[in-house]
């Protein structure tokens, strides 16, 4: 079972998403907001999944504390804003991967699967 730490503003896309991946067998601790995934980054995960744009300490920033404390881990961005999309993929750990909403949660389980399989 992996570990996952999701950041998600969006509080019924935040519960949709911890849902999905819950069923698909990880265990998920879900934040509202930046500052509250950074509070849990003393522990050990296997991947964050983060928005982008949230108030306060945005995804890219959490991405980036994340790293620093955990070299190696992997690290998935989604977003509904295209110019946010394309800015990440320059400011993000080595890496990350992107995805714009909207998105299925089917292929979000999907790519969760694929980034922890690697």
């Amino acid at each position: 079972m992996s570990r996952i730490l999701l950041a998600e503003d969006d509080d019924s896309l935040r519960g949709f998403l911890a849902r999905a991946l819950e069923r698909a067998g990880h265990e998920v601790t879900a934040c509202a907001d930046g500052e509250e995934a950074v509070a849990h980054l003393n522990q050990s995960w296997d991947l964050l999944l983060t928005d982008i744009v949230m108030p306060g300490i945005d995804g890219i920033e959490v991405a980036r504390q994340a790293a620093a404390k955990h070299p190696g881990l992997r690290i998935m961005f989604i977003t509904g804003f295209a110019a946010v999309a394309l800015a990440a993929g320059e400011q993000a750990p080595a890496g990350a991967k992107v995805l714009s909403k909207p998105i299925h949660l089917r292929e979000i389980v999907s790519e969760v699967e694929r980034m922890i399989a690697a």
